[in-house]
C-alpha cells in the first residue's frame, strides 16, 4: 500500500466516523442508518448526480417499506402469520419493477430503504421516514466526501463506475507496453 492510498483510506475512515458522529450525538438518528445511504451511494456511480438518484431510490424504499408496515398491520387481523405471503409478493413486484423507469432504478438501492425500514422494528409513520431519511441523507453526503477525498490523497480520478477497481486499477501503462495483460481485440483462444 502506498502512503497515498493509506492517506485516502484514513481520510475516508474520518469522514465516516464524523458521519457517525453526527447522527449519534447531534442529531439524534441511528448510525446504522446512515450506513444504509453511504452503502446506497457507491451501489452505481459515484457522483453528486448518482448520488441524489441513489438517495432517491433510499427514499422510495423507505416509503414501500411504510407502506407495507401499514399494510401489514391492516392483513394481520385477516390472515394472522399469512399476512407474510402477499404482503412480500406485493412488495417484490413494486421493488422489481423500479428497474424499467428511466431514472430512478436503482432497485440495490431501494431494497436498502426497504430492508432499512424493517430493520428499524419503527412504526410506519412519517416520523420514522423522516428519521431514516434523515440518517440516510447523512450517509449519502458522507459517501459522496469520502469519494472526493479519496480522489484527492489517492492521486486517482474518481472512477464513474466501481469505486473497489479505482484503488486497485494498476497505473496506466507506457503505450505500446502490454505488462503481459491481454489483447482485448485479440479472438478468444482454447486455453
Amino acid at each position: 500500500m502506498s502512503m497515498n492510498q493509506f492517506k485516502a483510506i484514513f481520510g475516508e475512515s474520518i469522514v465516516a466516523c464524523l458521519a457517525a458522529t453526527v447522527c449519534a450525538l447531534l442529531i439524534d438518528v441511528p448510525v446504522w442508518a446512515m450506513f444504509i445511504g453511504w452503502i446506497a451511494f457507491f451501489t452505481h456511480g459515484i457522483t453528486a448526480r448518482d448520488g441524489a438518484i441513489n438517495l432517491a431510490c433510499v427514499l422510495i424504499g423507505l416509503a414501500i417499506g411504510i407502506a407495507a408496515g401499514v399494510a401489514g398491520a391492516a392483513l394481520a387481523p385477516h390472515l394472522g402469520a399469512w399476512s407474510i405471503t402477499p404482503l412480500v409478493l406485493v412488495v417484490t413486484l413494486v421493488v422489481l419493477s423500479l428497474q424499467v423507469l428511466p431514472l430512478i432504478n436503482n432497485v440495490l438501492a431501494s431494497f436498502l430503504g426497504l430492508v432499512g425500514y424493517f430493520a428499524s422494528q419503527l412504526p410506519p409513520t412519517l416520523d420514522t421516514f423522516v428519521e431514516l431519511s434523515t440518517a440516510s441523507t447523512l450517509g449519502v453526503a458522507a459517501g459522496l466526501l469520502a469519494s472526493l477525498v479519496k480522489k484527492h490523497w489517492s492521486g486517482q480520478a474518481v472512477n464513474r463506475g466501481r469505486l473497489d477497481e479505482q484503488a486497485s486499477a494498476p497505473p496506466a501503462a507506457a503505450k505500446g507496453c502490454d505488462h503481459g495483460s491481454p489483447d482485448r481485440t485479440a479472438l478468444p483462444t482454447n486455453r
